[in-house]
């Protein structure tokens, strides 16, 4: 009898959320039905909370993808997050430990949107510090 772990499905849906249940099974080896179950029961536990795509930014028209560190003042902290929340081109959002409070991915047209995007960050009331990092090329 063949074991699989979660990871192992896991690990096939991260390259391509949309292979089949068949697919999944006949690659490892085991039956379609072991692994639909199997992906129910992630699904139920929130180990998979929602599948997604993998979308080449450039060909949409932004030409810059940006990782940016941002700083609060702690009293802020709240509610700058909410406000960051709000705005839609910010594609993630993420609490962080480390060189900065708060991390964010966004896509924007070109730098001279990046600039102005930077400067109304900078304007958000307990906004300390504002630390953008272009990302030149996915590579993984």
């Amino acid at each position: 009898m063949v074991r699989i772990s979660n990871l192992d499905i896991i690990e096939i849906l991260l390259k391509n959320s949309r292979t089949s249940f068949m697919e999944i099974a006949k690659s490892l080896g085991v039956s379609e039905t072991a692994v639909r179950k199997r992906i129910r029961k992630m699904e139920e536990e929130g180990i998979i909370r929602r599948y997604t795509i993998d979308v080449d930014e450039k060909k949409l028209g932004f030409d810059v993808n940006a990782v940016i560190g941002l700083d609060t003042k702690p009293e802020n902290y709240l509610s700058v997050i909410g406000k960051l929340k709000k705005i839609k081109r910010i594609r993630s959002l993420y609490s962080s430990s480390g060189d900065h409070m708060i991390m964010m991915e966004v896509w924007l047209k070109n730098s001279e949107e990046l600039s102005k995007f930077i400067n109304e960050l900078s304007k958000i009331e307990g906004v300390t510090r504002v630390c953008p990092a272009i990302l030149i090329e996915k590579i993984r």
